[in-house]
C-alpha cells in the first residue's frame, strides 16, 4: 500500500509548525492534519505573551543580571522535583532543554528574524531556599510581537513548502484513530468537519460531512494537553493540590481537549504523569471574551496584597509573582476557590501586565512608540478596560466601600473591615524603612534592585492606604486553567515509548502533548517562560529525528 505522505504532523499549533518546518528543510513529504479551520493555524501559541527563557543572554547582561548554565539547571532541578521512575526520561529533557536555552535557541531564532523586548521579566521567584523552587534571575523574554511574532517564521517555512509542493495543510481534519502496520504505527483515520468561518479561538462547528484514511512512514503528535477540558482536569486533579475547583476560567479554547493522548495510548503509547498540570491563580473572566469562560492571567508585580477568600493574607512566601502551585495548593485548603488582591493605583498602573497577544497591543504590534506611551500611561489601556467592565473588579475611594463591593461580589460577607484594615495598616508602618521583618515588603525593595523591576514593573513602595496613591482596588482572582506537565512519554529523539520502554514504531509526539518534552519536562512545577520554548525544543527534535528515519 503506498504512502500518502513521508510524515504526518496532528496538530497545527507551534510544536506541530516547528516540526513540519524542520521536515521541509529535510526534503520530506508532509501532511499537516488541524481540526480546527485555517484561521486558527498557530493554535495556543497565538494567545500567548512570546515568553521565552533563555539563559546568560545578551539581554540580561546589559541589565547586569549574572546567569549561566550551572545556575539555570540547578533552579530547574530544584523546580521540578523529580521524584518518580518514569522521571528518567523527564530529566533528560530537562538537562537537554538547559543546554538549548544556555546555547543556540536565542541564535537559532534571531536567524530566522524573532527579536526579543530589552526588558527582561522576573517570573516564579520562588521564594526558598537556593536548592528550592523558582528563578534564581530574571530569564522571563519577550518575543517583540508575543506570539503572533514567534509563530511567524515557523509559518512562514511551512507556507514555503506548500509552495515546494512538501506540504499538504489539512484542516477540518479530526483524528479519531491510529493503527499499525506491522508494528509500526503508520496509519491515520478520522472525520472531516464542516467548513466553518469562526474566528480563531472562537468554538467551530463539530458536523461530520466525511471520514479520511492516511498513511505515512512517520506520525508526530503535537495536539496539546488538557486544559479546555474540565472535567478531565477535575479527573486528573492531583491529590496534593487538595480537592479540585468547583469553578474555574479557561485559559484556553474548548478544542484543546486532549482526546489525542488517548488515541495514542490505545494505539500502544505510554501516557505519564497525567496529575501535573500548571493552573494559575490570578485569572480574571475577560470581559471582552474570544472563547467560552474565557480567562485571562494578571502577571502581577510584588506589591499587591494577597487575600484569602476570608481577608486573610497568604503566608510566606506566597507573593505575587513568587510560587505559583504553592499557592494554588494554598488556595485549595482554604475551601474556598478565589482570592483577592487588594491594592491601589499606583500599584495597578505600574505592576499590572495581562498574559496574552491581544492584551498588549503595543508589544504585539511592535510600536515602540505605544510601548513609550504604556509606560507613562498613569494605567495601561487594557488594565483600564478590565477596571472599568470586568466583573472582578471593585474600584473605591475608602476601604469600607471597598469590603462592601468585595462582599457583594462573591454574595457572602467573608470580609471584616476591621480585620481588613488591621493588616493594611500593619503593612504600611512597615514601608516607610527599607528594611523590615515584613517579607513581601523585603521582596519589593529587592525587585526594585533590579532594573528592569524598577523602571517598569515594581511601584515604589508607599501606604496603600495613602489617599494621594487612591482609589483602592480589589480584584478577586479565580483559578485559570493552563498547560498540561505531563504527556506521552517520549526519548530524547522524540520517539514514543511504549509502557516496556521501547520506542512505539512510527510515533513521534513534540509540545504539551508530550508534556513540552519526555512526558514531563518540568517535572512538578515550571520556571514560566518554558512552554513555548518547549514547543520549539520538542517540536524541532520530533522534525529532525522523523526526517532521519524515513526513507
Amino acid at each position: 500500500m503506498a504512502y500518502d505522505a513521508d510524515v504526518i504532523v496532528i496538530g497545527a499549533g507551534l510544536a506541530g509548525l516547528t516540526a513540519a518546518a524542520e521536515l521541509v528543510d529535510a526534503g520530506r513529504k508532509v501532511i499537516v492534519l488541524d481540526q480546527e479551520p485555517e484561521q486558527s493555524l498557530g493554535g495556543q501559541a497565538f494567545w500567548s505573551f512570546g515568553g521565552l527563557f533563555l539563559v546568560d543572554s545578551p539581554e540580561q547582561r546589559r541589565l547586569g543580571i549574572r546567569d549561566s548554565h550551572a545556575l539555570a539547571l540547578q533552579d530547574w532541578l530544584g523546580t521540578a522535583g523529580f521524584d518518580r521512575p518514569e522521571d528518567h526520561w523527564p530529566r533528560r529533557w530537562a538537562e537537554a532543554y538547559v543546554d538549548f536555552a544556555a546555547g543556540e535557541k536565542r541564535a537559532w531564532l534571531r536567524r530566522q528574524g524573532v527579536r526579543l523586548f530589552p526588558v527582561v521579566g522576573w517570573a516564579e521567584r520562588g521564594g526558598y531556599d537556593a536548592g528550592g523552587h523558582g528563578n534564581s534571575v530574571p530569564r522571563f523574554h519577550i518575543t517583540w510581537g508575543t506570539g503572533p511574532g514567534l509563530l511567524e517564521p515557523f509559518v512562514r517555512r511551512v507556507r514555503a513548502g506548500v509552495a515546494r509542493g512538501l506540504v499538504e495543510l489539512r484542516f477540518r481534519h479530526r483524528v479519531t484513530g491510529l493503527a499499525r502496520s506491522a508494528g509500526a504505527v503508520d496509519t491515520v483515520t478520522g472525520e472531516v468537519l464542516e467548513p466553518s468561518d469562526a474566528p480563531r479561538g472562537k468554538a467551530s462547528g463539530r458536523g461530520v460531512t466525511g471520514a479520511f484514511e492516511l498513511r505515512a512512514q512517520a506520525v508526530i503528535v503535537t495536539t496539546g494537553g488538557i486544559g479546555g477540558n474540565h472535567d478531565l482536569v477535575r479527573a486528573h486533579w492531583p491529590k496534593r493540590l487538595g480537592s479540585p475547583p468547583a469553578h474555574m476560567v479557561s485559559g484556553v479554547p474548548a478544542y484543546v481537549d486532549g482526546k489525542l493522548l488517548g488515541i495514542a495510548e490505545e494505539a500502544g503509547a505510554r501516557l505519564i504523569n497525567r496529575d501535573r498540570m500548571w493552573h494559575y491563580t490570578e485569572g480574571l473572566h475577560n470581559w471582552d471574551p474570544v472563547w467560552e469562560n474565557h480567562g485571562i492571567r494578571i502577571l502581577p508585580g510584588p506589591s499587591s496584597l494577597w487575600l484569602d477568600a476570608r481577608g486573610r493574607r497568604l503566608p510566606v512566601p506566597l507573593f505575587p509573582g513568587f510560587d505559583t502551585l504553592g499557592t494554588l495548593e494554598h488556595i485549595m485548603s482554604t475551601g474556598y476557590d478565589h482570592t483577592w488582591f487588594v491594592l491601589d493605583r499606583k500599584i495597578i498602573g505600574k505592576e499590572f501586565a495581562l498574559s496574552g497577544s491581544e492584551q498588549n497591543p503595543d508589544l504585539t504590534g511592535r510600536s515602540v512608540r505605544d510601548v513609550i506611551g504604556r509606560a507613562r500611561a498613569d494605567v495601561p489601556a487594557p488594565v483600564r478596560a478590565f477596571m472599568d467592565h470586568g466583573v472582578d473588579f471593585v474600584v473605591e475611594k475608602d476601604l469600607g466601600a471597598l469590603v462592601r463591593g468585595m462582599n457583594a461580589l462573591t454574595g457572602e460577607p467573608l470580609i471584616d473591615e476591621a480585620a481588613l484594615r488591621r493588616q493594611i495598616v500593619e503593612r504600611d508602618r512597615e514601608i516607610r524603612n527599607p528594611f523590615t521583618k515584613d517579607l513581601q515588603v523585603t521582596a519589593i525593595h529587592g525587585a526594585r534592585r533590579y532594573l528592569g523591576d524598577r523602571l517598569i514593573r515594581t511601584a515604589a513602595p508607599h501606604r496603600i492606604l495613602d489617599p494621594q496613591a487612591g482609589p483602592l482596588i480589589a480584584v478577586r482572582l479565580n483559578i485559570l486553567t493552563r498547560k498540561t506537565l505531563g504527556g506521552l512519554e517520549t526519548d530524547l529523539s522524540s520517539r514514543v515509548l511504549t509502557e516496556g520502554g521501547d520506542p512505539l514504531p512510527g510515533m513521534y509526539a513534540a509540545g504539551e502533548a508530550a508534556g513540552f518534552g519526555g512526558g514531563g519536562v518540568h517535572g512538578y512545577r515550571s520556571l514560566e517562560g518554558t512552554f513555548l520554548g518547549g514547543c520549539l525544543f520538542s517540536g524541532r527534535t520530533a522534525g529532525r529525528a522523523a526526517a532521519r528515519s524515513v526513507g
